[in-house]
């Protein structure tokens, strides 16, 4: 990016990435691109930098004025320090993601200002470059929607919540990106389920230990994987407590990077959990259909306190009208048991490699009705 480029008005720099597949435009409205407010060179030439090694779209403006017209339009704002002063004159509406940027050393009065604009940090440049670069490749991998987060729980002690929880992860990967997430730390580990025990990757005792912001390109490429399944589990024989500010961040990346997020959620719900609970759109209560199993799935449904947001799925023979009845929660699916279940999870295949298969078809079916709550929601 040229330093003799105008700022009088609003120009379009980095475009990389908005081409079609065939180099052509890319199909449907192209989406929003980050706005970039300065008149200092030196910051238009390190950001237009980062924005093309992010393949991220992004405008600039050295009209405080022009700014504020696409303030609150823009997926993100980032307010050189030389016009944080003039932009805090204007007062623009409060959002989120607004963050104050210099190439220079940073003066005090400048934290001000930033208050003043509602900005969330200011950062220095080219120190801060690796966050800001995330941050922009984030912007240009940006889908029509963020992920739908599905949450899978058992209704009682072995009614197989694990195993539907990871069959749901291997046929959405077939429609696209997808994460399934054990948040069950009592569980046998999703990547043995899967099959993906034996693939390097980070799991929950390395992002447990992250404090910073996590992009959603470097998770999806960090986690054990094969081909458009990733998952995110405990290494052998640990099973730490989770940081809720970990557990936020790796959702909200998850959330950003992927289709379809599929968690394996923990029959007890700690405060952790509990959080996770919050972030699904829909919860998967797997109900075993005796006596004891639908009492129990009563009292799951009872704390996962959502009503609207809960659905059962019965494995085994049982009149849905009976069940919905018992246990307060409408029945999305029934399932049959599989054979050679365990076979097939020994193997490394997991439960539903094969689209032929009980909880490959439920599985399937689920997630076509979740496209239909989805779009009615």
């Amino acid at each position: 990016m040229s330093p003799l480029r105008s700022t009088s008005s609003l120009t379009e720099a980095a475009t990389t990435g908005a081409a079609g597949p065939n180099g052509g435009p890319a199909a449907g409205p192209e989406p929003e691109p980050a706005l970039l407010v300065t008149r200092d060179p030196d910051l238009l030439d390190e950001v237009g930098r980062l924005a093309a090694a992010a393949g991220s779209a992004l405008a600039t403006t050295g009209e405080p004025a022009q700014a504020l017209r696409r303030w609150s339009r823009t997926p993100l704002v980032l307010l050189g320090a030389d016009l944080a002063g003039e932009m805090a004159v204007l007062g623009p509406p409060r959002r989120a993601r607004v963050h104050v940027v210099s190439t220079r050393v940073v003066p005090d009065d400048l934290f001000r200002l930033a208050l003043a604009v509602g900005a969330a940090d200011v950062s220095d440049l080219p120190a801060s470059a690796g966050w800001l670069t995330e941050l922009l490749t984030d912007l240009g991998e940006a889908r029509v929607r963020p992920a739908r987060v599905v949450g899978v729980v058992g209704g009682s002690g072995g009614a197989g919540a694990t195993t539907l929880a990871c069959a749901l992860g291997q046929r959405a990967a077939a429609r696209g990106p997808t994460l399934v997430v054990d948040a069950d730390a009592a569980g046998p580990g999703l990547d043995r389920v899967l099959g993906l025990d034996g693939r390097d990757g980070v799991r929950w005792d390395s992002l447990g230990r992250t404090t910073g912001r996590l992009s959603a390109r470097s998770l999806r490429d960090a986690v054990p994987r094969e081909r458009d399944l990733g998952v995110l589990t405990w290494p052998p024989g640990v099973a730490e407590v989770l940081a809720p500010f970990a557990v936020r961040e790796a959702l909200s990346a998850a959330r950003r990077g992927h289709e379809t997020v599929v968690v394996d959620l923990p029959r007890v719900l700690g405060p952790v959990a509990e959080e996770v609970v919050a972030h699904c759109d829909l919860v998967l209560v797997v109900v075993v259909p005796t006596v004891p199993g639908l009492a129990s799935a009563a009292r799951v449904c009872a704390r996962l306190g959502d009503p609207g947001r809960t659905r059962l799925v019965v494995r085994g023979s049982a009149d849905p009208t009976l069940v919905r009845r018992t246990v307060g929660a409408p029945v999305l699916a029934t399932m049959g048991d599989q054979r050679g279940l365990d076979e097939a999870v020994d193997l490394g295949r997991g439960p539903a490699r094969s689209p032929r298969g009980v909880l490959a078809r439920t599985a399937a079916g689920l997630l076509d009705r979740l496209e239909v709550l989805g779009e009615a929601a």
